[in-house]
């Protein structure tokens, strides 16, 4: 199921209903921009019995599926989430002062790490039924299931992962993936 809003006619024309490339493809038509998890409360709920995937269009991963799918049943978890380390080295030295702005530490230039979205998820039917008809990200729909209980979980995404969205990584994208002439 592609959920769609800018661009759709793009999309449809260049996929069509999937016979070429061997699938079926459903489409659902988002009116107004709805994100992510407000498009999926779109889609015909009495399609989806088991866990299905989510993934953002916009990126590219040698991720292993079934392995993602694996871990979220193991794990009893409603939501799946993959996540990506991320570093990012601070450009200058960073000071900790006390409250009398005494300076008490000075790390020159410290790298910060930290798991970001990867855009890519797995959930269970059920997750769809707090979906309000609204705008409504995925982070929300994470938080949401969490402060009803429900049990969701991240994976650390160790497989190549590039989000294509701005122009300097659909570049390197490119690059990562030239074949040899």
């Amino acid at each position: 199921v592609f959920c769609l809003n800018y661009k759709k006619e793009i999309v449809v024309d260049y996929f069509k209903n999937g016979n070429q490339l061997g699938v079926e493809i459903d489409y659902v038509f988002e009116d107004e921009r709805m994100g992510t998890a407000g498009a999926l409360g779109l889609i015909d709920k009495s399609m989806l019995s088991k866990p299905f995937f989510i993934v953002n269009a916009d990126i590219l991963t040698s991720l292993d599926f079934s392995s993602l799918l694996e871990f979220h049943i193991s794990n009893n978890s409603v939501a799946t989430m993959c996540v990506r380390r991320f570093e990012y080295e601070v450009p200058y030295g960073v000071v900790s002062s006390n409250e009398e702005f005494e300076i008490m530490k000075i790390e020159e230039k410290p790298q910060i790490e930290f798991n970001v979205n990867a855009g890519i998820y797995v959930a269970e039917p059920r997750a769809l039924k707090i979906i309000p008809n609204n705008f409504y990200d995925m982070p929300s729909l994470f938080q949401d299931l969490i402060g009803l209980g429900e049990k969701c979980c991240s994976m650390e995404l160790q497989d190549y992962w590039i989000d294509i969205g701005r122009v300097e990584d659909f570049k390197k994208a490119n690059n990562d993936i030239r074949l040899p002439s």
